[in-house]
């Protein structure tokens, strides 16, 4: 696997003089997002029925947009295309990390991590199913939690910039987050040979 620094410069590399429609994506991504959470008395309950092809969408965007290709705002709505696998994954998803938390924090957030993968398997896979794409983004995962964990938390100043500005800065940072994530997922599918032994100096890669 490539080091978090040489994925991150990947990332900045695609960014740099074509921000524009990764800025617009994840704009209508957050637009809709919230609008959908603030309706009344049901906001809550229709974001679990819609964030999910949301999400499935904003990865289709961004796996495309990180290799280069055509890549623009109608493609986040493409995971309704495929909607009752979107929802089936996003409840799963649900599910499975809010028992891990029940049990404690620290097995959801690697549940979580573990998971991480399944919307850009979903999007180069027509076929797999819910349950199997969660599977497979636990294999993928395997003695590669601790680099995700550690991708993810070198943003933290950047995220902390982009709330001091009242969140406007999101609309920055957001699109480089979900461009390196892109980048780490390619990277990750490169190394994967559907061996699950693979090992982890740090107890964060424990299996939950």
């Amino acid at each position: 696997m490539k080091d978090n620094q040489t994925l991150r410069a990947e990332a900045r590399e695609v960014l740099a003089g074509n921000w524009g429609p990764a800025i617009g994506t994840v704009a209508v991504y957050l637009i809709i997002s919230a609008v959908i959470q603030n309706i009344p008395y049901i906001g809550m309950v229709a974001s679990l029925f819609i964030t999910g092809p949301l999400v499935l969408g904003l990865a289709i965007f961004f796996l495309n947009y990180s290799r280069k290709e055509e890549a623009n705002v109608n493609q986040l709505f493409e995971g309704f295309k495929n909607y009752g696998r979107a929802l089936g994954t996003y409840l799963l998803l649900f599910f499975y990390v809010l028992l891990w938390t029940l049990l404690f924090i620290i097995p959801g957030i690697i549940a979580q991590i573990g998971y991480s993968q399944v919307w850009f398997i979903l999007t180069e896979d027509d076929e797999i199913s819910p349950n199997d794409a969660l599977k497979k983004s636990k294999e993928m995962m395997d003695g590669y939690k601790t680099q995700y964990f550690l991708l993810g938390l070198s943003f933290i100043g950047w995220i902390i910039l982009a709330i001091l500005s009242c969140g406007i800065g999101l609309l920055w940072v957001l699109p480089y987050i979900q461009t390196s994530n892109a980048k780490f997922y390619e990277d990750l599918k490169a190394n994967y040979s559907g061996n699950t032994n693979s090992n982890d100096a740090i107890k964060l890669d424990s299996n939950p």
